[in-house]
């Protein structure tokens, strides 16, 4: 894997990968983690956090998708609508049992080519085959789902997709704190690196204990800091 340089950098590499944590961990706005600097003695204007995250981003999320474990074996897939520029495009999510986000794909079209394109690209980057797919019962996912994952065993049932329309929540909210997406590629480029920090740092807290929690938060937070590493 191609080494993180911080080279030519004026502020250490911590102070870095700590602003860029910060924007895709939190809700935050670039102008938000330029306060909570200013709040830490560090001086940094949001145009530099925004330039970080744009250089530093997809390295940082492409270092954790490479450490991440298997998926479940089941998958659910959704799409949403999101307005872009006056345009409407189609958000298309794939999850697994755990809430954890295999792949996102942002098209202007909710049809066939549509939901095979984003099939194959889900299949490309997940290794091993999903044994079930639970989706709506929109047409066009399921002659996509036949196609590209014949041995699949594909769940329409109601509500048994709430943990896919769920998993947009966050997109949501990102979208409301940035005033919208400004452009489909910004967009999607974005929502990419989010889900790699999303999984990462996602944690079923409802299900385990206090001690539990607090150490794979520990865990986490380390294998941050070996992925964000020079």
């Amino acid at each position: 894997m191609k080494p993180i340089s911080y080279c030519r950098h004026r502020f250490p590499r911590s102070i870095i990968q700590h602003a860029v944590w910060l924007y895709y961990r939190f809700t935050l706005s670039f102008r938000d983690i330029e306060d909570l600097l200013c709040e830490r003695g560090v001086s940094v204007s949001y145009e530099t956090v925004r330039r970080w995250c744009l250089k530093f981003g997809p390295a940082y999320a492409q270092r954790l998708r490479a450490c991440r474990s298997n998926p479940f074996s089941t998958w659910h897939i959704d799409e949403v609508f999101v307005q872009i520029n006056g345009r409407q495009m189609y958000l298309w999510r794939a999850v697994d049992a755990e809430g954890g986000v295999l792949e996102v794909l942002l098209q202007s079209r909710r049809d066939t080519a549509a939901a095979w394109k984003f099939l194959r690209k889900a299949m490309k980057h997940n290794e091993a085959p999903p044994s079930i797919i639970v989706s709506d019962r929109w047409r066009p996912t399921a002659a996509a789902i036949r196609t590209i994952v014949p041995s699949a065993d594909h769940v329409t049932d109601k509500r048994s997709n709430n943990r896919a329309e769920n998993s947009h929540q966050p997109t949501r909210r990102r979208e409301r704190k940035q005033q919208r997406f400004k452009s489909p590629g910004s967009a999607q480029r974005f929502l990419a690196i989010h889900a790699a920090v999303y999984n990462h740092f996602n944690v079923q807290a409802h299900l385990l204990s206090r001690r539990t929690m607090h150490r794979f938060g520990n865990e986490a937070l380390q294998s941050w800091r070996y992925a964000t590493a020079a």
